[in-house]
């Protein structure tokens, strides 16, 4: 089985399957579960900790996702389904014979923000598309764990990917999910921020369809951009592909990986009054900035089409022209 977060980790090898962290900073990798110093040194010194065993909601994905939907469309369509806490410590496992259309990324970013419903873990079973990438990235041994054929699962939930449109999580809960077409028939929300990248979203292929939809395109004038690659080694890879130009024609400011905005730090602290489409996991008051700045949650291709409308925007219509 696999859950993931932390783009690094994975990226160079560092960890692989069916392996358990522990960080103290709340960060979802293998699978990984946040606790305080006293049992990290434990766990440091002794090797091993308590957890208690997550009971589990199965998720049968069939069809095939439309040309703009990926997997953030997937996990804010799921999240706004069964609510921020439909997962309550529990284990949402993915299967189904649609999961042979998700990309490893689509993967990543669902299992980054399965959390977001509550769960403790986000888990996918391993096929060839796996296989293949711990091939690329790691010389790390790893066994392969399989649901028991009688398995038992809280519920069954049925997601028809075919069905799924590009959705948007509307402030402040990464639940509050709104259809695109939902979106268009409202006022046109406008933004003042988009955010392109971060743990979430901020892998290659995040990075290739964003800059496809910017190519040729100038973002408003009333929008800014941070596009933030999720690692130095993805950096490098989009200035050999000529991505960061895109994206710097465009009027994109384009960051050094990193958290970047997500956290409300540094990089585009938001004021009382903004509103944001970023694609990263969490749209809290006072997330991204000020209590009374709004967080929209979207895929990179939303992102990037609503920075060129400056306000939120649908791809099927901007990256098709």
């Amino acid at each position: 089985m696999q859950s993931f977060r932390r783009p690094e980790l994975l990226q160079q090898g560092n960890v692989s399957l069916a392996q358990i962290l522990i960080p103290v900073h709340m960060v979802r990798w293998v699978h990984s579960q946040q606790v305080s110093e006293q049992p990290i040194a434990t766990g440091m010194a002794m090797g091993e900790l308590w957890f208690k065993v997550p009971s589990a909601i199965k998720f049968v994905l069939t069809g095939k996702p439309g040309k703009y939907v990926s997997g953030k469309d997937i996990i804010i369509h799921i999240i706004g389904k069964i609510g921020v806490d439909g997962a309550l410590y529990k284990s949402m496992e993915f299967t189904g014979d649609g999961i042979k259309n998700l990309s490893m990324a689509d993967r990543f970013t669902m299992a980054n923000m399965a959390i977001e419903a509550g769960a403790k873990n986000g888990i996918f079973p391993v096929d060839e598309k796996t296989e293949e990438y711990l091939k690329e990235h790691t010389k790390k041994e790893y066994k392969v764990y399989e649901a028991d054929e009688d398995a038992e699962y809280e519920s069954v939930v049925e997601i028809d990917l075919s069905e799924v449109r590009p959705t948007v999580a509307f402030p402040h809960l990464p639940g509050n999910a709104k259809t695109i077409d939902e979106i268009e028939a409202m006022e046109p929300i406008k933004i003042d921020q988009v955010v392109i990248g971060s743990c979430t979203n901020g892998r290659m292929e995040d990075m290739r369809k964003a800059a496809a939809i910017l190519q040729g395109h100038t973002v408003h004038p009333d929008v800014r951009v941070m596009v933030v690659p999720a690692t130095q080694k993805i950096y490098k890879q989009c200035i050999r592909e000529g991505l960061l130009e895109i994206f710097v024609d465009a009027g994109c400011a384009v960051n050094t990986p990193s958290c970047g905005p997500c956290m409300g730090g540094h990089m585009g602290v938001m004021a009382a009054g903004e509103k944001c489409v970023s694609t990263t996991n969490r749209n809290f008051v006072g997330r991204m900035g000020h209590v009374d700045s709004l967080i929209y949650l979207a895929s990179p291709e939303v992102a990037a089409a609503s920075a060129i409308a400056g306000y939120i925007a649908n791809p099927e219509k901007v990256g098709d022209k």
